[in-house]
Parts: structure tokens; sequence; C-alpha cells
């Protein structure tokens, strides 16, 4: 039985970990080949490892997404590579560190977590669209947060990132609804990956954030996974500027 996503090529960035990597092993599973892109060269390698000794296609492009001329060679580099570009799941992210009131934070770290999160996720999407168009075809999905649904104290920048990648997938979606395109995102709640582990190594933390969730438990990054592929493959063909929340409930309350 064929996958999901038999025959396409995808575009995974953020791939050397956590939620990037779980989208890129489900990716290969359902039959896509895949261009892992991320700073982290060692963990991007892993992961196509993990691809290729299953059988799958997968190649590693290290790039910095705040960059546009290193997002725009990423892409030329997936076409070159693969020939097309029909799934892409803009995923590179940072939390931005420690907390601090919105009157105390730090502008070197604003202008950081807005640049990585939401400048970077245009970046991909400004040389993505053009590739399929060209091809008349192509799904894209973005990594918001609840955050992006939300407000968070301590979290300034990046829950103002993270709305802007809800609204600026919104946008895109409309922008291209009617030229094969589809744009949707996805928000996770708390998800057990290496940007999460100092808080959820802490018990007291840990047993918190717990008890806040509907179900009892935090998140793993295959239970992303399978949404972000699910809305890029055929099955979501009606599905365009959705936000799809992925959180055992947590916004829900």
């Amino acid at each position: 039985m064929p996958g999901r996503v038999a025959g396409k090529v995808a575009l995974v960035t953020g791939g050397a970990s956590g939620i990037g990597r779980a989208t890129a092993l489900t990716f290969a599973r359902e039959g896509a080949k895949l261009v892992i892109a991320d700073m982290n060269e060692d963990g991007g390698q892993q992961t196509v490892h993990m691809i290729t000794e299953k059988g799958g296609e997968a190649t590693f492009v290290q790039v910095d997404v705040t960059s546009a001329s290193a997002v725009e060679a990423l892409i030329s580099k997936t076409v070159q590579t693969y020939g097309r570009l029909d799934c892409a799941h803009n995923n590179a992210g940072i939390s931005g560190g420690g907390r601090a009131l919105t009157a105390e934070y730090a502008e070197d770290t604003w202008h950081q977590v807005i640049a990585v999160n939401l400048t970077g996720v245009w970046f991909c999407m400004k040389y993505e669209i053009p590739q399929m168009l060209s091809q008349g075809s192509g799904a894209i999905v973005n990594t918001a947060s609840v955050a992006g649904l939300i407000g968070g104290r301590g979290l300034a920048a990046y829950v103002a990132s993270k709305h802007g990648v809800v609204g600026l997938t919104k946008t895109a979606a409309l922008e291209y609804a009617q030229q094969g395109i589809r744009v949707n995102c996805v928000c996770p709640g708390v998800i057990h990956t290496p940007m999460t582990e100092r808080s959820l190594s802490n018990p007291e933390r840990r047993t918190r954030i717990i008890a806040s969730e509907p179900m009892g438990r935090v998140g793993t990054p295959e239970e992303i996974a399978e949404a972000v592929v699910w809305l890029c493959s055929d099955a979501a063909s009606f599905v365009t500027g959705h936000t799809m929340t992925v959180d055992g409930g947590y916004v829900a309350q």
C-alpha cells in the first residue's frame, strides 16, 4: 500500500531534532524524498542517516533561515537534487531563552527570536511559493504554537512571533488558494523535545505543567509529525488556512 506522500519531495527546516526530525522520519515512512535543513550539521546528518538506513532518500543542507540568500539557495538545492518541491514544513524555531516581562525584555533577544521564528518562516515561504507556483501545486505547513493563540507571561518575543506565524499562514493561504497551493500551520502544546527539556527535567515544573494538561501528559514529537504529514497529504486537499492545535486540549480550557 503506497504511503500518504509517496513520490513527493518534502523539505523540513529544523530537521536535526525534535518535531522536525520526527516529521522528516514520518514523511520518509510515508514515501517522500527528504531535504533536511538545519544549522546543526551533526544532528541533520543523523536524521538523514536514520532515513537512509531504512531505505529512504534524504539529503542535508546546512542553512540559517534568517538569511534570505541562504534560504533561496536551499530551495534551489532542493530542486536541483529532486526536481521539485511538493511539501514544506517550515519548522525551525527557538525559544529565546529565559523569561522576562515585556518592559524588561532584552532587545537583542527580541530581534533574534523574531528573526528565526517569524522572518525565517516568511523567507522560506518567499522562495517555496514561486517553485510551487511553477509546478501548479504544493503544500506548506508552518510550525506555530499554542503561544500563537494565547498569551504567555514572560514570553513576549516568542508569543509575538508565533502569533505572527498564524497570521502569515492565513494570509498566504488566501492569496494562493486558487493556484494549487495550500498553507496551514500546526500549534503544538508542550511537546517533549530538546527545546522543552530544561523545563521538563525540573520535577516541580514538570508536575505543574502536567497538572495544567487536560490529558495529564505532554505530547510527543511524533504526534505533531502525524498532523503535519496529514496536512501535506492529498487527504487534506480541501484544508487551507487552518490552524491545527495539537495540545491535548490545553487551549480548550
